[in-house]
């Protein structure tokens, strides 16, 4: 007898300002951009699509393709999204530099 298996959702388990803080920090450590843009959609999703719409002038369409996996979204769009979440970007000098 074979189990059925759903898709998992990462934005379920962001609850908290906690999870997304730490889901973020682990994505911007891959420095991959295309699953950074892909978890600031997660986390805009788990927050609420058409809130963060609202809250940053964008459409959810535009949200949506922008922060999708395959998606390239602007640097202005980008902290738009990180403000409405309550997200924000620091930096750090690299060891050895």
């Amino acid at each position: 007898m074979s189990e059925k298996l759903s898709p998992y959702d990462p934005a379920e388990d962001l609850s908290s300002d906690q999870a997304i803080a730490d889901f973020m920090a682990a994505a911007l450590q891959t420095q991959d951009t295309a699953y950074i843009s892909h978890a600031l959609g997660v986390v805009a999703r788990a927050k609420g699509m058409a809130q963060i719409a609202n809250q940053t002038g964008l459409s959810r369409e535009q949200l949506y393709r922008s922060f999708s996996a395959h998606g390239n979204p602007t640097l202005r769009s980008t902290l738009a999204v990180m403000k409405a979440l309550g997200i924000e970007l620091s930096a750090k000098p690299v060891a050895g530099h």
